[in-house]
Formats: structure tokens, sequence, C-alpha cells
């Protein structure tokens, strides 16, 4: 028998002015004969980590039974659709973002704990943390992709200066530091980050002078796209098809959300952000979606929301400010309506998590290929108390990772940097630590 079957580099883009456009996976990327995991077109490891303030409503989070086939708690029942793919911690401790007898209070000015597992040194002027893990899974993993991270947010702020208890902004505002004192501000701006994951100009008039043009981006290439999709089979077609679609469709949506926005006060960035944040995060959540998809990058931070948000959440069933209603006085009344809050977030990651698994990847989705870390440096936020706090996570990172688990640790025994530790071990990045970690998470790892 002879296979003749020519294939496509992974590694495919269609280009036309200012615009460059990455393709999702393909079978005709796959050599004939070839098991998918030993070509460069198995799928790769991704990460997306996910922070939000606040902590969440004691009681209403944590499930009642440890192990497998636990019953999904109040706040995580939107996750038990992909039950299978869940893997949820309790007990976990951060102790990088605790006061101490030293640095009293800021108990909101430590955010980028979540995924540095360091603490921050306490300086206004000279910020300074640690290498976060999404920048070392994309100094790994994402080195031959357009863009080896992406950060994005919802609430715009400004880098530096004094925030909290002499602390600097940096740590509030960024989730993402690619050295231990360089911060990567978030992209609060979904035309924006469109532009960034889509277009090749990076200058403020390129962007500036492609913003009058109201034509897709897809009109830049859709003479080289229809040659190429000329030899392709019908499988390969049909996928491309769904994704420009997919592409068309978000840009209608970004459409209308700047026709009814929030201006931006900066003079540099001449069009504003959705007013509704309901919108505003399902736009990120659908472009991290196209992102991953595309493969443009690998490695993506979304932050919900900065310490002392006073942002609503009318969808969630509760209308009170999210800092404000996180105060609950742990009296039952307001503790039930933060769940709602809580809830309602959790209800915005199941709708990333189904738009991922409803993209095909290899031999599997683009779910079981990538992990999302939901979590936040508070448990319950009342108190400041920064033990017990929430940690989700979802996905199968290569296909092989263990979902359909609760993780219960005993109080005062594990920190979520041992747990980070384990993370990069996972996406095999082999260190002795990471922050402060004292020795890796093992439970965590079972394949």
């Amino acid at each position: 028998m002879f296979i003749t079957k020519t294939y496509i580099p992974r590694r495919t883009f269609l280009r036309g002015a200012g615009v460059t456009l990455a393709l999702p996976l393909l079978e005709s990327m796959v050599p004939a004969l070839q098991p998918l995991r030993l070509t460069a077109a198995a799928p790769p490891k991704r990460f997306v980590g996910i922070w939000h303030p606040h902590g969440a409503a004691p009681g209403y989070w944590s499930p009642l039974q440890e192990g497998k086939d636990f019953a999904f708690s109040f706040i995580t029942k939107p996750l038990e659709p992909f039950r299978n793919r869940v893997v949820l911690i309790s007990g976990l401790d951060m102790p990088e973002a605790m006061a101490t007898t030293e640095e009293p209070g800021g108990d909101h000015a430590r955010g980028a704990v979540l995924l540095s597992g360091a603490r921050p040194r306490r300086n206004a002027v000279s910020p300074y943390l640690g290498t976060t893990v999404d920048q070392l899974i994309a100094s790994t993993h994402g080195q031959d992709t357009i863009l080896s991270s992406l950060q994005l947010g919802v609430e715009d702020a400004g880098n530096y200066g004094n925030c909290n208890w002499g602390y600097s902004c940096a740590y509030t505002n960024c989730i993402s530091w690619s050295t231990p004192s360089q911060p990567l501000p978030p992209e609060v701006n979904p035309r924006v980050v469109f532009e960034r994951l889509f277009g090749d100009g990076t200058s403020a008039e390129e962007r500036r002078r492609d913003r009058k043009r109201n034509a897709s981006i897809l009109d830049a290439v859709v003479g080289e796209l229809a040659a190429f999709k000329h030899d392709l089979g019908a499988g390969d077609k049909a996928r491309i098809d769904t994704y420009t679609d997919n592409i068309r469709e978000l840009e209608r949506r970004i459409g209308i959300a700047i026709e009814n926005s929030i201006k931006e006060p900066s003079a540099d960035v001449p069009f504003g952000l959705p007013d509704s944040k309901h919108v505003h995060f399902r736009l990120m959540y659908d472009l991290m979606a196209l992102a991953l998809e595309g493969d443009i990058t690998r490695s993506i931070t979304f932050m919900l929301g900065r310490d002392l948000s006073s942002a609503l959440f009318p969808e969630s069933g509760f209308t009170g400010a999210w800092h404000g209603t996180s105060h609950h006085g742990d009296k039952p009344e307001n503790v039930a309506n933060y769940a709602k809050v809580n809830r309602y977030h959790v209800q915005n990651l199941a709708y990333f998590c189904e738009k991922l698994r409803n993209i095909p990847d290899g031999d599997g989705t683009v779910l079981d290929h990538v992990l999302i870390y939901k979590g936040s440096n508070m448990g319950n936020s009342h108190r400041h108390a920064h033990e017990k706090v929430p940690v989700i996570l979802v996905g199968g990172i290569d296909g092989t990772f263990k979902g359909n688990r609760h993780l219960v640790f005993p109080d005062n025994t594990q920190r979520t940097s041992n747990m980070l530790l384990s993370m990069l071990h996972l996406y095999g990045i082999d260190q002795a630590r990471i922050g402060t970690s004292t020795g890796r998470l093992q439970p965590l790892e079972m394949v």
C-alpha cells in the first residue's frame, strides 16, 4: 500500500493587508498513518488563568463530599456538565497574601500572588514579585505562536503608584509577570484584543486607520482563503467555514458593543468599552476561545475585576456592588446573596468551557487540551481571610489529566504555591520551587 497524502504545516497563516489569520488544527495537518501525538500537529498544551477578587461565600463553595462523584455545590453547580474535566480543591491557603506583624493591612493589595506564589515587595515605586506560571508555560509552550501570551481584563486602571498600604498598584492590576520586576498589564478593550489576534499593524496610527474600515478583517484574506480551501477535504472546509463564521459573528457583536459603550477618557483609543459587564465578559471569553482555536496563543490570563471593585452583576439575581456584597457580615441572607454573585461568575466560566468543548482538536477537543485555573487570593472575604481559598481547575492539559475530583486538605497544611509547582510539572516544567512553595501537591498530579 502506498500513502501519498501530503500535509499542511501546523504553523500555516493566511496574510492580507494588515491581517494575519491563524488557522485551526485541520485533518490535512496530520501526516498519514502517524499517531497524532507523534506529529508536529499534536494538540498543544494550553493554559488559562482566571482571577477574581473577594473570595467566595462560605458554605456555598466547597462540596460536602471528598473524592470522586461528589455533589457540586451551589456556586460550582454550573460546571456539572463538565464533571469529567473538573477538579475542585478545598483547604489551600495563600500565606503570601496574608498580613503580618511587619506588614499589617494590605489585604486588597496582593492579588498578584495568584499565579506567582510569591509575596509582593511592599514598595510603591519598585514592585517586585516573581515570574508567574502563565509566563513560564508560555516560554516553554508558546514560542512558535503569534502571541506567546495574552493578558485580558474588564476593568481599566493604571499600573504604578501607591494603591494600598504602600504597595504598588501593579500588584492589584496585573496577575501576569514576565519577570519578578515586569508586570504585564491586561487589555480591557475587546476591539483592541481582536486586532491583536488578527491584525498585523501594531502602531496606534495603524489601529486608528483600521478602525475606520468597517469591513471585516476576513475581507483582506478572502482571495487567499478561497485558494487555500480549494484542495481541502470536506471536513477541513467545514472546519474553516465554522471558524471564519465565528470570527465574523464576533466582529459583529464587538461593533454593537462599541456603539453602546462607556467611552474611555483617553483620546488615543477613540472608542469605548461595553456598558454591560455581562456583554464584556462574554466577548472576552469568545475572544479567548478563538485565540486558542487558532493556536494564536497558548497562555492567557483574565482578570474578572480588581480588588475593591464596585461592579454590578444583575444577571446574577442580586444587584449589590461586588466588594460591598463580599462584606456579608456572616449573616445568612447576605452570604446567600453573595453566593449568587459567585455562581454567576462560574456560569460564565461554564459558557467558556462549553465553547472549548465544541471545538475539535486532534483526538479530542480544546477543553481536553487546556487547563483553566480560576481562583482568588481570599477565602472568606468578609474577614479578609486568605485561608481556604476557592480553587477551580477545568481541562485535560494533554487529555490525560483526571477530572471528577474534589481534593480536600486539612486546615493550614497546604498552600497554593505548591499547587502551582505541580502545575508546572504537569506541563513538563520541572523546577525546585515557585514563590514560597515547599513541595509539589502530589494528589493533584494523578493521571
